[in-house]
């Protein structure tokens, strides 16, 4: 009798899971029979009942692309990357729409910084943390072969591996924090708009002097602050990839 209840308790609890399968494997089908529209309902829906994954938001990314919503498909990809910067199909997909858009690279004012950031950034927080512990126990053994071992080659491969390796140890540390960073810290958002005028005050401008820059639609901001009025609505300061700071209303934008 236990035994049956059991089995009959692990059934009910296995079938929201086989109903998630089944609503993916019907937005995967529609998908490849042109249907995006059915799609993209069924993949939002997926989201809404059992959560989020890279892999999904990559999915709902590619669904709009084909919707031709360009600015929800870099929307998505984005949220992709967030959850998982080791996603390699949605950074393809994501530069890939940047680049019909023709945004400009927001990832830094430097070719130095650009490359450094989309290097790192391959790699998720949790794998450059184990890659660190990983070269830091090799250094140690280093240090062991080279404190312990009489043979000269070997205690000048211990010597210099291990140097290597504590630098290797460093900078993964550093990528680390820089990913964890970048994940946590700050609120991105994506100008959703065709194009917006940014002011230079929490309003709208009165002038040609308080008008701050202009954004197109899909350009990656990070919001520093916000303020809400009754009579104002909610304005949002946001800083672009260049340093440039001016306000802008929360409906513009989308957070990442």
């Amino acid at each position: 009798m236990k035994q049956i209840i059991i089995t009959i308790i692990l059934t009910v609890l296995a079938l929201p899971l086989v109903a998630n399968n089944a609503n993916i494997d019907r937005a995967n089908q529609a998908y490849k029979q042109e249907l995006y529209n059915e799609a993209l309902k069924l993949y939002l829906q997926e989201a809404r009942q059992t959560g989020v994954s890279s892999a999904l938001y990559c999915n709902i990314g590619d669904t709009y692309y084909r919707l031709k919503d360009n600015v929800h498909a870099v929307l998505y990809y984005e949220r992709a990357l967030l959850l998982d910067p080791s996603n390699g199909d949605a950074r393809f997909n994501l530069e890939f729409v940047r680049g019909k858009m023709q945004l400009p690279d927001d990832a830094g004012d430097s070719w130095f910084s650009n490359w450094v950031d989309q290097t790192v950034s391959r790699l998720s927080s949790n794998t450059w943390a184990i890659l660190a512990i990983i070269t830091f126990l090799l250094f140690l053994a280093g240090v062991a072969v080279y404190m312990f071992m009489d043979n000269v080659l070997m205690r000048k491969i211990g010597f210099f591996g291990g140097a290597l390796l504590l630098v290797a140890s460093v900078l993964a540390n550093l990528a680390t924090f820089h990913v964890y960073h970048k994940a946590t810290s700050g609120n991105a958002a994506i100008i959703m708009p065709e194009k917006v005028t940014l002011s230079t005050a929490p309003r709208a401008p009165r002038d040609k002097e308080e008008e701050a820059f202009q954004l197109q639609q899909g350009t990656r901001v990070e919001i520093i602050d916000s303020i809400a009025e009754k009579s104002n609505g909610k304005w949002l300061q946001v800083s672009t990839a260049g340093g440039h700071k001016a306000w802008l209303q929360a409906k513009d934008v989308e957070e990442i």
